[in-house]
């Protein structure tokens, strides 16, 4: 159990990684080369913007359980 949470761990370390530079920033960053700084001037985020922070939260979610699960899983072993 410990094994399969320290891999999901680095998983969505790396994920999260990948996330947070997908993101625009105040100058567009990483999200330029991947067609992210073609966006509407309407006010609000785009559709893509939402879902990717949801995907996000998600994923950091995910991050926090596997690290709270592996402190308690090493202290009680």
């Amino acid at each position: 159990m410990v094994t399969t949470l320290a891999i999901l761990l680095i998983l969505t370390s790396l994920t999260l990684v990948l996330l947070i530079l997908l993101h625009k920033g105040r100058g567009g960053g990483l999200s330029d080369l991947f067609g992210g700084g073609v966006t509407s001037s309407l006010g609000g985020s785009s559709v893509a913007e939402r879902n990717l922070d949801r995907i996000t939260v998600g994923t950091g979610i995910i991050w926090l359980a596997c690290i709270v699960g592996l402190g308690l899983m090493l202290k009680f072993t």
